[in-house]
């Protein structure tokens, strides 16, 4: 037997079970290779209908969970040219996109272009708790930041006001209400205004993802690692787990509170409950670059790859093994204690599970935890007096 299979109650809202590793979710991969979709997958973001829209590098994708489509606006219209590089969905069911070369959105049969940004690489696309959208433009010399709402547009840093660099690759709204923009070396604390900026030096690229972590402190991505900033100052977030630093191209704190970070070689991170753990290419994640991370209204998260789109979802049933705390993969019998927990006799001793947690007891007659004079315990039984015994070949204990 591979792993230990536990039922778990599901959750009472829509959303992924919190104290699970990314290895205990459903999984499912749509792979370039296949012909799922021409070339990366860059954005991706889901209309009111329950479509999501992808942004490739040659045009946009509409996707049924089933089949992705090539999408094109009508004869008379069209899409700013160049890779589909941002997506946002707003509020009142407006489709924005984002191009290398512009911006545009969708809504009610109609493409409508805005000249301020033709010509600008908008990556990074927000609507901010009033309803106004932002939009993130890299170009030469200068890039941007622009507002957009009730259709009149107004952009900053054509000036070169905005710092070193070409412009704006990253903007995050907290939960204050704190619009953060990420330029090279550094963010801007946009507004409320007026507009602060604080130095990141020796960063050697633009800040692009952003998240908060569970005390409300700013989480930025630096080019190798995770950073926060507290009170004006920029420090180290530490991720216990996370065997080697990494590059993250997007950060999503999800809504019951995981942490999730997409890097440029080592495929995902997550960091949930006070643990992390990772999930690659080798663990069948579709590639090990994960361009951005996208939370589905009913609390599913999607990750596209390089190679592909990768979809995680509760099971009913969820899988426990070695990675998840077993001392075997091997899992003989299994019995419910009378507290809750659930007892496991593996080929490598006896283990207890309880909230989520995974333990190897002492049994008290062997140095070996979680064995009975040195064999693992192969059958369970329970007394009239609630007692729980553990069998082996020779031996067994009754516990009062």
């Amino acid at each position: 037997m591979l792993a230990g299979m536990l039922l778990a109650c599901c959750p009472g809202a829509l959303a992924l079970n919190p104290a699970l590793d990314i290895s205990q979710y459903a999984h499912t991969s749509w792979k370039i290779r296949e012909g799922f979709a021409k070339g990366d997958i860059l954005a991706i973001a889901q209309t009111p209908d329950g479509y999501l829209w992808l942004g490739t590098e040659f045009g946009l994708l509409r996707f049924d969970g089933i089949r992705a489509v090539p999408w094109h606006p009508p004869p008379d219209q069209h899409l700013p040219p160049g890779r589909i590089t941002g997506l946002l969905a707003t509020r009142d069911g407006t489709l924005w996109i984002g191009a290398d070369k512009g911006l545009a959105s969708w809504k009610s049969g109609k493409l409508t272009q805005y000249p301020e940004l033709a010509g600008q690489f908008v990556r990074t696309l927000l609507q901010d708790q009033e309803g106004t959208v932002w939009a993130g433009a890299i170009g030469y010399p200068t890039g941007r930041i622009c507002a957009i709402q009730n259709g009149s547009v107004h952009c900053y840093g054509e000036d070169g006001s905005l710092g070193q660099g070409l412009g704006v690759v990253g903007l995050y709204e907290d939960r204050k209400g704190n619009l953060w923009a990420g330029v090279k070396d550094g963010l801007w604390r946009w507004k409320p205004g007026p507009s602060t900026f604080y130095s990141i030096p020796h960063n050697g690229d633009s800040i692009r993802a952003f998240a908060e972590d569970d005390n409300g402190a700013l989480l930025i991505s630096t080019s190798t690692r995770i950073q926060r900033l507290i009170d004006g100052k920029i420090e180290v977030y530490p991720l216990p787990g996370a065997r080697r630093r990494f590059r993250a191209e997007s950060i999503l704190r999800d809504r019951d509170g995981g942490l999730w970070i997409g890097t440029s070689t080592r495929g995902l991170v997550h960091r949930h409950q006070g643990r992390t753990d990772m999930f690659a290419q080798s663990d069948s994640l579709s590639g090990d670059f994960v361009e951005v991370i996208f939370e589905d209204r009913e609390g599913n998260i999607w990750a596209p790859t390089n190679k592909g789109l990768d979809h995680f979802r509760d099971f009913a049933v969820t899988t426990f093994s070695m990675k998840q705390g077993l001392s075997d993969d091997d899992v003989r019998s299994v019995l419910a204690g009378s507290d809750g927990s659930v007892w496991l006799s593996t080929g490598d001793g006896l283990n207890r599970w309880n909230n989520g947690q995974i333990t190897i007891p002492r049994t008290g007659s062997t140095k070996q935890d979680g064995k009975l004079n040195g064999e693992s315990p192969g059958s369970f039984s329970r007394s009239s007096r609630a007692n729980l015994g553990f069998h082996s070949s020779r031996v067994r204990l009754s516990r009062e």
